[in-house]
């Protein structure tokens, strides 16, 4: 460990320019992913412009308790099928899953499919009840 520490500080530079190109990394793939909003953002944005939320959870996350008229198309489903969300090309598309981190990979394939507005909704459905936001189809 001690040697390691050594390399470090004797190679800053080398070290520096690792730590931005994964900066850098990272900042281009979540950007490519599209724009993260938060629960109240994306009301704001579903409300104002026609927009949809498209839950990506399974059929039995779901029905425990999902986010009003949102939309529900498994990931899986919509990786191999964008055109399920045809009618919603043009309009808002906020990804909403458990926790907020595997909308991304559903979101660049949208992007890549030529949707205009694809956002993920930070924090997913967690976020969503941690501030006690109405949910229906709870037990």
């Amino acid at each position: 460990m001690a040697l390691f520490l050594e390399f470090l500080a004797q190679e800053w530079i080398l070290t520096a320019a690792l730590l931005v190109t994964i900066a850098l990394f990272f900042f281009h793939d979540s950007r490519k992913a599209g724009p993260s909003l938060s629960p109240q953002q994306a009301i704001n944005l579903v409300n104002a412009e026609q927009g949809v939320f498209v839950d990506l959870r399974d059929k039995a996350d779901f029905s425990a308790g999902h986010i009003v008229d949102a939309v529900h198309i498994p990931a899986s489903k919509l990786l191999t099928d964008s055109g399920l969300l045809e009618n919603y090309r043009h309009r808002p598309v906020v990804l909403v899953c458990k926790l907020g981190q595997s909308a991304g990979g559903v979101s660049k394939k949208l992007k890549a499919d030529g949707f205009d507005k694809v956002y993920k909704m930070s924090g997913g459905m967690t976020e969503w009840h941690n501030l006690q936001l109405p949910v229906v189809g709870k037990a």
